[in-house]
């Protein structure tokens, strides 16, 4: 390189320094740019680990591709006294058609009011009007205030009365809708209404069945020197009778493909609700002297979906692996320095780096051996997913699933267990590409310290894997190359300054010896 100095003044030492300098920069650049790669591929490789945590937990017990009720749905269909109950079948719901008579249903506890709970006539009227959720006790028609001591507006007068044991205390100032939310926030195990249309009040049990109560009392006011009105008396409660709950009663007959019965049993139901043979039945009225029939059959539709979105999920995971292996790898195309990019235009850098980035995970050893397995768990089990009307395509395909639907209806129709025997259970595709995934994420979490048990694409890597040391020692040689860059540039500042403090003193002993001799 060839460094021109105009007179001995004036020399541009930073200009000079850094062309030196740009030389030695090389191996940091170098550095630098093995670090981005580097982490460029710890990112893909997040990527894929989020992919696979994605597919792998859709293959749990308790999501879509491992639910065994996803395989094996069944649905049941009530005919006859259609309104009279509601059935849902489970996945293990036996075929047995059945005949259900609901003779009693069960209903709850309940008290009320004996009639329409009013309001005081207006001033001049006789007419009282009916009472609304914003009238207050003391508004109420029947409320005599007491009078030892006279209630005031700082000291209304209070009721005490007790709903199964528990204690509640009113004021005159207290609403209805007031009574009602103290009543219903508390452990008394009731429901307390106000019907604005009829005007009644009621109070019911939370449960069904004959042994819940509701039990209401308040103190004997009646005739007493310090009590004139009586609250419950107020709500019309006081004589109210109390309605007994009772427990459901139904009489089942299972039936043979005649029709005939086969069998009968009664059962008992505090809560309107029971499952026999499988099926859950939610009992709605009672049926009289016409029964609703139960029967069960296979619900193709939702194993259907379930096996398509499989195929849809399993297409997607092999697909992007295959072409992550596959893809074209520019090795012309290293990441750009910083120098680099200040002087190119941002389109430029955008295409540069999608070239440069092309290729990271290009015959990646972990997403080739998960290929190579999945494609080994659906080959193994190739005869039966055929019956089934699942089909690998051409060879070229790299694995590619194709579903006949039609099939996989006639299949299911004929055998509806075959399809979960094939998927699910300790030796079913499911577990073992559950398996498959499990230790893929493994890998990736060793190699590129990702979170196995996550599939945030923001997590932080770890910094033990094996790409996480090699970011750590790559920022290490970095920072030595950086001190020692800077201790050269130092030497060169200084090295010059000593040239031109040199040159300065030679130009000031040629002047004056130049000087003498004129």
């Amino acid at each position: 390189m060839t460094l021109r100095i105009n007179g001995f003044s004036g020399m541009d030492i930073d200009s000079m320094v850094k062309e030196l300098m740009t030389a030695k920069r090389a191996p940091l650049d170098k550095l630098n740019q093995q670090k981005t790669y580097l982490s460029w591929q710890r990112d893909s490789y997040r990527e894929m680990n989020s992919k696979v945590f994605a597919f792998k937990t859709k293959l749990s017990a308790t999501d879509l591709f491992g639910k065994t009720s996803n395989m094996t749905a069944q649905t049941a269909v009530v005919d006859g006294n259609k309104d009279a109950i509601k059935a849902e079948a489970s996945a293990n719901a036996s075929s047995v058609p059945m005949s259900v008579t609901v003779t009693k249903l069960a209903t709850k506890t309940t008290v009320q009011s004996t009639g329409e709970i009013d309001i005081k006539p207006a001033s001049g009227s006789t007419t009282p009007t009916k009472a609304n959720l914003n009238t207050t006790i003391g508004e109420l028609n029947g409320y005599t205030p007491d009078t030892n001591p006279a209630p005031t507006d700082d000291k209304p007068e209070t009721f005490q009365i007790k709903v199964n044991d528990i204690e509640f205390n009113f004021s005159t100032k207290d609403t209805i809708s007031s009574v009602l939310s103290k009543i219903n926030n508390s452990s008394a195990n009731v429901v307390a209404a106000f019907d604005e249309v009829s005007g009644k009040f009621s109070i019911t049990a939370k449960d069904y069945g004959s042994n819940k109560e509701v039990k209401l009392s308040e103190g004997d006011y009646s005739g007493s020197a310090t009590k004139t009105s009586s609250l419950l008396g107020l709500l019309n409660l006081k004589t109210a009778a109390v309605q007994s709950g009772q427990n459901g009663e139904v009489e089942i007959n299972t039936l043979d493909s005649s029709g005939n019965v086969v069998g009968t049993n009664k059962f008992t139901t505090t809560d309107n609700t029971l499952k026999v043979n499988g099926v859950s039945l939610t009992l709605l009225k009672e049926t009289g002297s016409t029964p609703a029939t139960v029967t069960t059959t296979i619900d193709t539709t939702k194993a259907v979906d379930t096996i398509k979105s499989f195929i849809d999920t399993y297409n997607d995971l092999l697909n992007t692996m295959n072409s992550k292996v596959d893809e074209e790898k520019y090795r012309d195309f290293p990441p750009l320095t910083d120098e680099q990019k200040s002087a190119m235009k941002e389109t430029e850098i955008t295409a540069w780096e999608a070239k440069a980035k092309s290729g990271l995970l290009k015959n990646d050893d972990i997403l080739k051996e998960t290929i190579n397995a999945m494609r080994s768990v659906i080959n193994n089990s190739i005869g039966q997913l055929s019956s089934l009307g699942i089909t690998t395509g051409q060879y070229y395909e790299g694995g590619k699933l194709y579903l006949d639907e039609d099939k996989l209806k006639k299949a299911l129709q004929s055998n509806p267990q075959q399809l979960s025997n094939v998927f699910q259970g300790s030796d079913g595709i499911v577990n073992k590409l559950s398996t498959t995934m499990t230790n893929t994420l493994q890998k990736f979490s060793d190699r590129a310290g990702t979170n196995r048990f996550s599939g945030d694409l923001s997590a932080a890597f770890k910094d033990e894997s094996v790409m996480g040391k090699q970011m750590k020692e790559y920022t290490s040689r970095i920072s030595d190359l950086i001190k020692r860059l800077d201790d050269q540039e130092t030497r060169y500042y200084k090295q010059f300054s000593a040239m031109e403090t040199a040159m300065n003193q030679l130009q000031s002993q040629s002047s004056s010896l130049f000087g003498t001799t004129q």
